[in-house]
């Protein structure tokens, strides 16, 4: 799948909006996940990396108004030259929030959009659990990840029902979990992990 812009440019594309350190790192977060699924899935692993990494491309713009979130998306991507379904894939992960009427009502319905929604809400797990272990991520495993995924207080934003929809591509949540924890510990200096 031909992407119209770089790796390169879609972070020049970020950091020319006013991006926080912790939003920065969501996106990288979630662009190494992505990438580690579509090796594992056979899928296209640019492809799917930039979405991880620009799957949140408006919400600089929008975080205080939820309603425009994944809206505001569209024109963005349209003006870099991204087609209908990148930002459909985009959108996905804001299918089913009552916070964002236009979408509410969607379903999402292939591989790449569970594998998105998953991986972006994963990260939030995974980086609370790294600062609770002192910021810790390098030996961190899959049964003390499970643990906090199970204790819903716990990072208690995140919904674990999106972190679960993984299963519908056939992949096992334990393995998700090993391979996205892998992937974040690849990334774990640009983050600000150890």
């Amino acid at each position: 799948m031909s992407l119209p812009i770089t790796r390169e440019e879609a972070i020049d594309l970020l950091k020319s909006m006013p991006q926080l350190d912790s939003d920065m790192n969501h996106y990288l977060e979630t662009e190494a996940i992505m990438q580690t699924l579509a090796e594992r899935l056979g899928e296209d692993a640019e492809y799917w990396g930039l979405l991880g990494l620009l799957h949140d491309v408006d919400w600089s713009l929008t975080k205080e108004d939820w309603s425009r979130h994944c809206i505001e998306a569209e024109k963005i991507l349209k003006e870099k030259g991204f087609d209908e379904e990148f930002i459909e894939n985009v959108q996905s992960h804001g299918y089913g929030y009552d916070e964002i009427p236009q979408l509410k009502d969607k379903k999402r319905s292939s591989k790449i959009q569970h594998c998105l929604i998953a991986s972006e809400t994963l990260t939030g797990i995974i980086y609370a659990y790294s600062l609770m272990r002192g910021k810790n991520i390098s030996d961190m495993k899959v049964k003390g990840l499970k643990k906090k995924f199970k204790d819903r207080k716990f990072a208690a934003n995140c919904n674990r029902e999106f972190v679960k929809e993984v299963e519908l591509t056939g992949l096992p949540l334990d393995e998700f979990f090993n391979l996205s924890i892998d992937s974040i510990k690849r990334i774990k200096e640009q983050i600000g992990l150890e």
